[in-house]
């Protein structure tokens, strides 16, 4: 099989978003583009399905995005999704510590300068200013630096903002974790004030916001998707890539048709031994459990509009996070490489205890708990990992590079995922 349009084909490894993002961008500029996924379906670690125990459809993890998300919010548009994010009317992040039962939102002030850290009302019990202020460090931080370098553990803020906001961003433990790369989430973020920082849910899941709308556009510009083809070797000759040789075919290539490989850093490696990626990696462990009601969300503010599908930060147990999405909730652990060795029942049973007592549920009634375990579910984000991120460009002529792993210049996010498929689309030097 050959290219035998008038254009050069692409030909997309890995349907994940950063597949699906080159793949748009590509298909919107009139190239011809076939994409090829192993598994059975589009999406990747951000693809919804219908959980036959729950009976209700889940995502394979949660995400949390937000306004400052530009290439996240830009896709959307170009795809067409529609309002598929909820936002609130200003930024607000709820949170609770489990241990004390203490509650408070964080709100980001509406200008670039930080007034909320002043006021008494507004910052984290138990925080003064200076506490905040001694976060400038992380400003001057380098590629080499780690969080635990700049910023102090004995801090009041650490265990109610930093740390949470370190394995949220990075999912690597802080003591591990790039300060460079906190900085950058920062700067897009909390920087630029709270335009910037309002929350952005998926309103029926990840599927239906980022990955159906991209198929249906694919689709209706004649884009080829190949489900169930897994890439076992390139064929590599004269600096370029001459076929890719899945399981069941070996598709040769056109003289001018280009390859983006949209595959995790273990996959590349394999496929090309000789390039240099982060190799390391953090588990990510979701639960998923349907109620046999939709509860009482007991964190808002009667004056305030709440997001449509609320969240909460949890300190002080297991869970970082809880979004509730009907009778679902959905609890998400970030570097969680420990606990993802643990049995999925005792994992489960771990989780509801901090939903028991978030959502004030009787502890004694487990419902039941879809438990997923993402045992590589990003690089470990690291000083020694961040010079080890390729850029687009490989050492093949027709071959690029995507992934929320590659150099983006920000976490394993699902913007980065985004940004580094719009990389490769551009670096592609097509007629």
């Amino acid at each position: 099989m050959t290219g035998t349009t008038s254009r050069p084909r692409v030909h997309i490894v890995g349907a994940g978003l950063a597949g699906l993002s080159a793949a748009v961008r590509l298909a919107e500029r009139g190239h011809p583009v076939t994409i090829y996924e192993a598994t059975a379906n589009a999406g990747g670690r951000c693809r919804s399905f219908h959980d036959a125990k729950l009976d209700r459809l889940i995502d394979n993890g949660n995400h949390l995005m937000m306004t400052a998300n530009t290439a996240v919010l830009d896709y959307l548009k170009l795809i067409d999704a529609g309002p598929v994010l909820t936002e609130p009317a200003r930024a607000s992040y709820p949170f609770l510590d489990l241990t004390s039962s203490r509650s408070w939102h964080l709100r980001p002030s509406r200008g670039r300068f930080p007034w909320w850290i002043f006021d008494p009302k507004q910052r984290i019990p138990g925080t003064g200013t200076l506490d905040y202020l001694k976060g400038l460090r992380l400003g001057f931080a380098g590629k080499n630096d780690r969080v635990t370098d700049c910023l102090d553990r004995e801090n009041p803020l650490w265990r109610t903002f930093w740390e949470p906001l370190v394995v949220a961003a990075l999912n690597t433990p802080p003591e591990e974790a790039s300060a460079y790369l906190l900085r950058r989430v920062l700067t897009e973020t909390f920087a630029k004030g709270e335009a910037a920082c309002r929350p952005l849910v998926a309103r029926e899941g990840l599927g239906p916001a980022l990955v159906d709308p991209a198929l249906r556009f694919l689709q209706h510009r004649g884009a080829g998707l190949r489900l169930g083809q897994r890439l076992r070797r390139l064929d590599l000759t004269d600096g370029r890539v001459a076929a890719l040789d899945f399981a069941q075919e070996t598709i040769a290539l056109g003289h001018n048709d280009r390859v983006i490989l949209a595959l995790p850093p273990q996959a590349i490696q394999t496929l090309l031994p000789g390039v240099d990626v982060p190799l390391d990696s953090h588990a990510i462990v979701n639960a998923h459990i349907r109620l046999n009601q939709a509860p009482a969300w007991p964190f808002g503010n009667a004056d305030e509009a709440l997001p449509e599908v609320p969240f909460l930060g949890l300190v002080g147990g297991t869970a970082d996070w809880l979004f509730l999405r009907g009778d679902v909730v959905s609890l998400t652990v970030s570097a969680a490489s420990r606990l993802a060795e643990s049995p999925n029942d005792a994992i489960a049973a771990r989780l509801w205890a901090d939903t028991a007592k978030a959502l004030r549920l009787d502890p004694a009634e487990q419902p039941p708990i879809r438990v997923i375990n993402e045992k590589r579910a990003t690089f470990a984000q690291t000083p020694a990992a961040l010079h080890r991120r390729p850029g687009p460009q490989s050492a093949w002529g027709n071959l690029l590079l995507a992934g929320d792993w590659t150099d983006t210049g920000l976490p394993a996010t699902i913007e980065s995922a985004i940004r580094s498929g719009e990389a490769a689309a551009k670096a592609l030097t097509l007629p």
